[in-house]
């Protein structure tokens, strides 16, 4: 078999017959749900497919710059949701997918990943230097997002001050992004914000960048199908907005990547499915969510970080939770099943909270 075809016959990929089903779909009219769904399962693939050509350019520009392209790309399906949900006014859902992406990869994810290595391998071992350092910088995360929700509550009824507060909060992100980035390059670490291209590369590169565009041209497609039966939606199933960004959003975007963390672990690869979980989590605390922020003035919105008290009450404690179970270098299935019961938990509240609450 030709190495360049690999990355096509993945399981997943199985559901990019979603595509024209889902076109069909919105050009027929179908309920909202039916129309989401099949958008939603069209995203998964070519999720997978923009990760894939994401690692081939990573192979062919070295490590270091590989690194770069892999921390900058790795959550582009998600954020092309979200910024067609901005350009909606689906602020809550925007939000909510925020915190819903981060606890997915530390809590489902991870917890994932602990279960099915640990049944396989029994207790496993991971770099606890670098687990130590992926606990700082997720609680460091958790706090820099918690920070300028609290202080909202005292600034309103002033949404322009709160304005002001999310805008200086989220340049003062990038730069601590910026800053982990050039600490990364230089010292050459498994750093978690990044995740180096781990084979050589298996296809052209006119080949990987012509799939790179062509999967985000889809996913923007799919994304928009996907993003206007939201409200519909959420209306037809009585489930609410915040529901959705929580738990559906994160898994229809990050899917793929979260095979592969939970594939790694089983092959007892602990440092590149936690470099992967938790490195995932950054990038959107460090990342994404401060870009989003900017993006939504091009949109004439303004997406403040003020996230809910549900919201942040789910955040800390995923993030102290996960942060004290990987600080000791060692994991079981035990604990993965824990972390995975928490995430269950926490879906269930969500699921019953009201669609406007108070």
């Amino acid at each position: 078999m030709r190495p360049v075809i690999r990355p096509f016959l993945k399981p997943l990929n199985a559901l990019l017959l979603m595509i024209p089903v889902a076109v069909v779909a919105e050009l027929a009219g179908w309920s909202p749900a039916l129309i989401f769904s099949t958008a939603a399962l069209a995203v998964v693939p070519l999720a997978g497919l923009m990760g894939d050509a994401t690692e081939e350019l990573a192979a062919r520009t070295g490590p270091q710059i590989g690194a770069l392209i892999n921390a900058t790309l790795g959550n582009a399906a998600e954020l092309i949701i979200t910024i067609l949900a901005i350009r909606q006014g689906l602020l809550d859902l925007v939000r909510a997918s925020i915190v819903g992406s981060i606890i997915g990869n530390i809590l489902l994810v991870l917890g994932a990943a602990f279960v099915f290595g640990g049944l396989k391998h029994g207790v496993q071992k991971f770099n606890p230097s670098q687990a130590g350092l992926n606990a700082t910088m997720l609680l460091v995360a958790a706090v820099v997002l918690t920070v300028p929700a609290f202080f909202a509550f005292a600034i309103e009824p002033d949404t322009r001050r709160v304005e002001e507060l999310s805008l200086l909060t989220a340049a003062v992100i990038i730069m601590m992004y910026v800053l982990s980035v050039i600490y990364t390059l230089r010292t050459r670490a498994g750093d978690p914000l990044v995740r180096e291209a781990a084979h050589a590369p298996m296809m052209s590169l006119p080949l990987a960048i012509g799939l790179l565009v062509v999967t985000t041209a889809l996913i923007a497609l799919m994304s928009e199908f996907l993003v206007g039966a939201v409200e519909p939606m959420t209306a037809q199933l009585g489930i609410s907005e915040v529901f959705v960004g929580i738990i559906l959003v994160p898994i229809i975007g990050n899917i793929a990547e979260h095979v592969v963390a939970i594939e790694v672990a089983a092959k007892d690869q602990m440092d590149l499915s936690l470099g992967i979980a938790i490195g995932s989590s950054l990038q959107v605390a460090l990342l994404v969510a401060p870009v989003l922020v900017f993006v939504s003035l091009l949109f004439g919105q303004y997406l403040t970080l003020e996230f809910t008290a549900f919201e942040l009450v789910a955040l800390l404690a995923s993030c102290l939770i996960a942060a004290a179970v990987s600080m000791d270098g060692r994991s079981n299935w035990l604990e993965g099943a824990l972390l995975i019961g928490l995430y269950l938990i926490v879906g269930i509240a969500f699921f019953f909270l009201p669609t406007s609450p108070g």
